[in-house]
């Protein structure tokens, strides 16, 4: 049950420089560095993992969780984080706050590691949560051995390029460039943007979404998130230290972005996979993987 599951977890809250207050949730056992020694202690593998606008850590937990990841549940240990003010039931941001950029962000997860006593781990990120990711593999590529970017983008042009035209298709000439309308093409654009989607999907698809924001996550704060990633700059993954692998769906509304980045890097460096058929990759894997697991005593 998620419920209990999010029992399991151990929740901390880590001071940064620049970002502020960091809540961090770990499930399984973190390895302690022991002094002179070069590995991690047992050999499990850390995973760094940083969610998508519009959710919180709870989004790579159900991942975990899926039946697919069994075995490597077992043998590792991941560190959640939670964007400022994206914990559960987390109170608005005061206005004195300045909302970090995805780079500041990156930059300061360093110190979730230190806090941790962590010296080495697996970047896994999806979306807004890869583009930090990738930040801080850039900014610390001794700490992070590798990582995993899920719609990872790399400009700033080619997803306002996007937005407009999908979105114009289905909502007139007069595009509005709110938060909200944002993020539900960038989670849902797929969907959207397909002539087969009956309306009648669309718009319980739609209203099931804005409901699940107007829960227990803080739609302010959320903003804020949409913001920095609206706003971010151009992401150099060139010359990148720690492998890569990059990860998105052929329906995905950033597979063209994410393709693009992986023909522009050092392909001894990057693998690219991409999943038939899929849009919002975590989220219907684990779907698909409840299904599959469903269907067998």
């Amino acid at each position: 049950m998620p419920g209990n599951e999010e029992k399991c977890l151990k929740k901390y809250v880590v001071s940064t420089d620049r970002s502020g207050d960091i809540h961090v949730h770990v499930q399984g056992d973190v390895p302690q560095h022991v002094e002179g020694d070069l590995s991690q202690q047992d050999k499990r593998c850390v995973f760094l993992t940083v969610h998508d606008l519009g959710t919180n850590h709870t989004s790579l937990v159900d991942f975990v969780n899926c039946p697919a990841m069994s075995e490597i549940k077992e043998r590792s240990c991941f560190i959640h984080v939670d964007v400022p003010g994206h914990e559960e039931n987390s109170p608005d941001l005061p206005e004195s706050y300045p909302f970090p950029s995805l780079q500041t962000l990156g930059e300061d997860l360093i110190t979730v590691l230190d806090f941790l006593h962590v010296r080495y781990a697996v970047g896994l990120g999806e979306g807004a949560g890869a583009n930090v990711l990738a930040r801080c593999g850039l900014a610390h590529p001794r700490r992070l051995l590798g990582l995993i970017l899920v719609n990872c983008t790399g400009s700033t042009s080619s997803v306002a390029d996007a937005f407009r035209s999908r979105f114009s298709r289905w909502r007139g000439a007069d595009i509005s460039q709110s938060e909200e309308d944002f993020l539900i093409y960038h989670k849902f654009g797929h969907q959207i943007a397909s002539e087969s989607c009956e309306v009648s999907e669309r718009e319980r698809t739609l209203s099931e979404y804005r409901s699940r924001l107007r829960g227990n996550l803080n739609t302010h704060n959320i903003k804020q998130y949409v913001r920095a990633f609206i706003n971010r700059k151009d992401l150099v993954l060139r010359g990148c230290q720690p492998d890569i692998l990059l990860i998105t769906g052929t329906q995905s509304p950033y597979a063209g972005v994410v393709e693009k980045m992986y023909k522009e890097l050092d392909k001894e460096k990057v693998t690219i996979l991409k999943v038939d058929k899929v849009g919002d990759v975590l989220a219907e894997a684990v779907s698909e993987a409840n299904r599959n697991s469903s269907s067998f005593p």
